[in-house]
């Protein structure tokens, strides 16, 4: 089990084992997730939005703001 010390500022050094299973370089950013009451989970945040681009497919036809208006509507009453 890889352990750290947290300095008077806050700061951890994470060990490099951890941070080669999370992929991790200099100037990666890390969330912490809480799992439960009192634990948490470091997760690697190191992709953008912009890695996003492209995971879904464009819709046959466009929506407009309108159709999705209703459609917010007409779940939000499925709801109640």
């Amino acid at each position: 089990m890889a352990t750290a010390s947290v300095t008077s500022k806050g700061q951890i050094t994470i060990p490099a084992g951890v941070r080669a299973a999370l992929g991790l370089e200099t100037g990666s950013r890390v969330e912490f997730v809480e799992t439960e009451k009192g634990k948490f989970a470091i997760v690697a945040a190191t992709n953008s939005v912009h890695a996003l681009k492209g995971m879904l497919r464009k819709p046959s036809s466009p929506v407009s703001v309108e159709d999705m208006n209703l459609a917010i509507a007409k779940q939000g009453a499925k709801a109640r």
